[in-house]
C-alpha cells in the first residue's frame, strides 16, 4: 500500500500538468502582442540558466580588450513591436546603459560605440531633435551619477561635435569632464561620427602641424606617414578595436573606423539594437574567442 507521501507525489503532478497545459492554452489563444510576453515570461528561467553557463564560458578564455559597437536598428524594432520611432531610440538608449555593465562584467577594457553617424544628422528635424535628446539624456544619467555603472569608467566623446544641436553639444562638453584616475573601463561615444571625416580631419592637422614646425611644402607629403596622421585621428591614445559588432543583420561597418579596423574581427547579428541582450553580447565575445588573429601573418 502506497504511504501518503507517495500518494501525494502524482497528485503534485498532476496538478502542475494541469496548470502548464492551461497556460500553453493561453499563449496559443492569446494575441501576438500577449503572446510573446507570455513566451517570454515563461522562458524566463531557461535564459537565466543559459545566460550563467554561457558567462562561465567566456570567462574562462582571454576576452577582447576593446570592442566597438554599431548600435542599429532602432526604428525598425519599434515598427516590428508597434512603437514609435521616439521610443526604440530611447530603447536603444537603456540597451547602450545596459552594454557598458556587460563589458565590465566581462572585464573588457575599452568599449566605443556609433551612438550618432554625421548622416543621421541629416535625417527628418524632429528624429534628429529625439536622437539628441535621448544621447544628451543618457550622457547626463552617467556623469550625474544617476545611472551608476559596476566600475568606474573614463567618458571620451569624438566627432563632429560642432555640428551638433546645442543640446547635446553641451552634454558632450560636459561630458568630458567625467573621468577617474582609477577608471577600468573607457567609453567612447562617436557622435556625428564620419570615418572619411575624420581621416580627413587627421590630414588637415597633420600638414598643419608640419607647417607649424617649418617643414617645407615640398617635404610635406613624405611626412605624411601613418604614424603622424595617427597621432590626429579622434581616437588617439586608444586601442585599436579587437572586435567590432553590428546588429540589425546589416553586413558592413557604413564608414564605422575604417582606419582603426584593419585587423578588428567582426561580428554581425540580426537582432536589432533595442533588442539586443547580455547573451548576444557574449555570444560575439565567445565567437571571437574561438577564432585565430594572425594580423596578415
Amino acid at each position: 500500500m502506497a504511504s501518503s507521501a507517495e500518494g501525494a507525489a502524482p497528485g503534485r503532478n498532476t496538478a502542475r500538468a494541469a496548470r502548464w497545459a492551461a497556460f500553453l492554452r493561453r499563449v496559443a489563444t492569446s494575441g501576438a502582442a500577449t503572446r510573446r510576453r507570455l513566451t517570454s515570461l515563461a522562458l524566463r528561467p531557461v535564459y537565466a540558466f543559459y545566460l550563467t553557463r554561457l558567462r562561465a564560458e567566456v570567462m574562462r578564455h582571454p576576452r577582447p580588450r576593446h570592442v566597438a559597437v554599431i548600435m542599429d536598428g532602432n526604428r525598425r524594432w519599434a515598427a516590428s513591436v508597434g512603437l514609435s520611432t521616439d521610443a526604440g531610440h530611447r530603447a536603444g538608449a537603456e540597451t547602450a546603459l545596459d552594454l557598458v555593465d556587460w563589458c565590465a562584467t566581462a572585464g573588457i577594457s575599452e568599449l566605443t560605440v556609433w551612438a550618432l553617424s554625421l548622416e543621421n544628422l541629416g535625417r527628418p528635424e524632429a528624429e534628429v531633435g529625439t536622437i539628441s535628446e535621448v544621447a544628451a539624456e543618457a550622457l547626463n544619467a552617467i556623469r550625474s551619477g544617476r545611472r551608476r555603472t559596476r566600475v568606474p569608467i573614463r567618458l571620451h566623446v569624438i566627432g563632429r561635435t560642432d555640428l551638433l544641436p546645442e543640446s547635446l553639444r553641451e552634454s558632450t562638453i560636459s561630458s568630458r569632464c567625467l573621468s577617474s584616475d582609477d577608471a577600468s573601463l573607457q567609453v567612447t561615444v562617436a557622435i556625428g561620427y564620419s570615418g572619411r571625416d575624420e581621416i580627413v580631419e587627421a590630414a588637415r592637422a597633420t600638414v598643419r602641424q608640419l607647417l607649424g614646425e617649418g617643414v617645407g611644402p615640398e617635404e610635406i607629403p613624405d611626412r605624411l606617414t601613418p604614424e603622424a596622421m595617427e597621432r590626429h585621428l579622434y581616437t588617439a591614445g586608444s586601442s585599436d578595436p579587437d572586435l567590432i559588432i553590428r546588429t540589425s543583420g546589416e553586413v558592413r561597418l557604413s564608414g564605422f573606423l575604417p582606419w582603426q579596423s584593419v585587423q578588428s574581427e567582426f561580428y554581425f547579428c540580426d537582432v536589432y539594437w533595442p533588442a539586443f541582450r547580455e547573451i548576444d553580447f557574449l555570444r560575439a565575445i565567445r565567437t571571437y574567442q574561438h577564432r585565430s588573429r594572425r594580423f596578415g601573418r
